[in-house]
């Protein structure tokens, strides 16, 4: 790590504790991650085997080693190299994985950034992570455009997609250029599996983008872990979904556990019902995956069986609350259990899941994934032996493999390294999830423990009163926030988005609210009803429940 200055970094006693899985052993002493993810595939004898399948479009093992070597070569040649940290703000294309992989080959850092951010956002993150290039798809090269000329430094931008005529005429470069002049034959530079494999950042939805350090090790690890005991990776498999592949969940799903496991991805540009639909049945999707919000949007559609999905044999999910209804929604139609987890951008992944149980628990998010242990914690920081029920909720610590650890720490006023001594206690990664845990090791998540709604001494999470009031007939969504009370300390607050056609009253609040004591505990029962048109969420469907909480102020 000797390219990375020291401040880079928070001090090594911040540092949670990192645990090699007894199973898949100690890594060499120098590894190259693109070869570890795939160009060793090409050995096993997968050279051949479609890793990649886009639209109309079949890309093999063997051409992504190709074009991935080519373009490692021409970014040799602009001068990056080793532990040099390079952005990518590509859409799901098959030239994104090149890149990702040409960024490994030469042992520097992939930097993904959303395709959701602003220019803002871009700029931030580019001179925060000292990018030395940065990769942007035609489609999101206009804010990379509008946050050029905040960059700390010009460096190269390079386009992928688009003409590239057009592209050089403007100053940037041309990725089919760069990947058309390179030389075929590639000298591997390897890296310590303690050197840094990938920078992720975090959303940003609470303030500026956090980067969360990744050890090359770490990366294999979760790849490891995750393709042999989530996803189950056989020769035949297809992983399909949405997730932008240039930002964390996406990243992981997307760009390396399945080609450690010599599989096969299917990607789409954007989600969209009736298109993601047609790409399960035109490319086989053997394996699903999505933010519960996707699966229920599927459940909408009225030509739902029109469509041949029988190929698919798993469906897994995370991010945000699944929720039973949904769940058996899903399981009634399709005769398929989804599989819900738990991961984080700061544990490079997933933690926890439901595929490594007999039986999956539709109401939890699972048990620890092999080479993982998990610990509940009180607010006091000591471990709580008693957070077997919904009625006593703690916080979720995490360790194994992979760990919180964040970049540049010390710069706006050491803003990150205060959220390093937050979130990291005697090794342990505590990242705010608020949870509780029965006697059978399944996890139940409640909220962001940010979200937990403190009233009268009570902890109630929304979720569950948010599945409750979406169970009425004439409500079309929900969210649910805790708002300050003089009394209660706080006091829980549904804001409701009716069915069409339906008009809100005072009786139908009682109605709803008679409705919910059927199924929920009265403490936990809405004391305030706001109707709105829409509910506030990200691209992806994410709840954003800060912005209800704000209405109040």
């Amino acid at each position: 790590m000797s390219k990375i200055p020291e401040e880079f970094l928070p001090p090594k006693e911040l540092w949670p504790e990192y645990t090699v899985p007894e199973e898949f052993g100690p890594l060499p002493e120098k590894i190259n991650l693109g070869y570890e993810f795939l160009d060793r595939n090409i050995e096993k004898g997968f050279g051949n085997k479609v890793a990649v399948k886009f639209q109309d479009k079949e890309v093999t093992y063997n051409e992504l080693k190709r074009d991935s070597d080519k373009l490692a070569n021409s970014l040799k040649k602009l001068g990056i190299g080793e532990q040099d940290r390079v952005a990518l703000r590509g859409t799901n294309t098959p030239e994104s994985i090149i890149t990702n992989f040409a960024i490994m080959k030469i042992g520097a850092i992939p930097v993904p950034l959303s395709p959701l951010w602003s220019h803002h956002e871009i700029a931030y993150a580019v001179n925060n992570s000292v990018s030395s290039a940065i990769f942007v798809s035609v489609p999101l090269l206009p804010a990379v455009e509008k946050a050029a000329p905040s960059f700390d430094s010009k460096i190269p931008i390079i386009v992928i997609g688009g003409n590239a005529s057009e592209t050089e005429a403007k100053g940037l470069y041309s990725y089919k250029n760069l990947v058309d002049s390179g030389d075929e034959n590639l000298e591997y530079t390897y890296v310590s599996p303690e050197d840094i494999g990938v920078l992720l950042y975090t959303s940003g939805t609470t303030g500026a983008p956090k980067g969360a350090v990744h050890f090359a090790k770490e990366l294999i690890y979760e790849a490891d872990i995750v393709g042999k005991y989530v996803w189950k990776f056989g020769e035949s498999d297809v992983l399909g979904g949405a997730a932008p592949v240039s930002f964390a969940a996406g990243y992981g799903t997307f760009a390396i556990i399945p080609f450690r496991n010599s599989g096969t991805i299917s990607l789409i540009g954007k989600f969209k019902p009736e298109e993601m639909m047609e790409t399960i049945q035109k490319h086989k999707i053997t394996i699903l995956t999505g933010l519960p919000t996707a699966y229920r949007k599927l459940l909408e559609m009225k030509d739902f069986d029109s469509y041949d999905i029988s190929s698919v044999r798993m469906c897994t999910t995370g991010g945000d609350a699944l929720g039973v209804e949904t769940f058996n929604a899903w399981k009634e139609k399709t005769g398929i259990q989804i599989i819900e987890g738990l991961g984080a951008t700061e544990m490079v992944h997933l933690v926890t899941s439901n595929a490594v149980a007999k039986t999956p628990n539709p109401r939890s998010i699972g048990l620890a994934l092999p080479g993982f242990k998990l610990a509940i914690f009180k607010e006091t920081g000591e471990i709580c032996t008693t957070c077997t029920h919904p009625g006593e909720i703690g916080l979720l610590g995490m360790k194994g493999p992979t760990g919180a650890l964040y970049w540049r720490p010390y710069i706006d006023n050491g803003r990150l390294l205060k959220e390093q001594q937050a979130r990291v206690k005697n090794g342990w990664n505590i990242l705010g999830d608020a949870v509780y845990q029965d006697l059978d090791g399944f996890v139940y998540f409640v909220a962001r423990d940010s979200d937990v709604i403190k009233s009268s001494g009570y902890r109630i999470g929304p979720a569950e009163v948010e599945d409750v009031i979406k169970k009425h007939e004439k409500v079309k969504d929900c969210g649910v926030v805790g708002v300050p009370d003089p009394v209660m300390g706080e006091k829980t607050k549904a804001f409701i988005v009716l069915e069409e056609g339906v008009e809100p009253s005072d009786e139908l609040t009682q109605e709803i609210l008679d409705f919910c004591k059927e199924y929920i505990a009265v403490y936990k029962l809405p004391r305030e009803v706001e109707y709105i048109d829409a509910l506030p969420r990200t691209a992806t469907g994410k709840l954003l429940r800060r912005m209800l909480r704000n209405r109040q102020k």
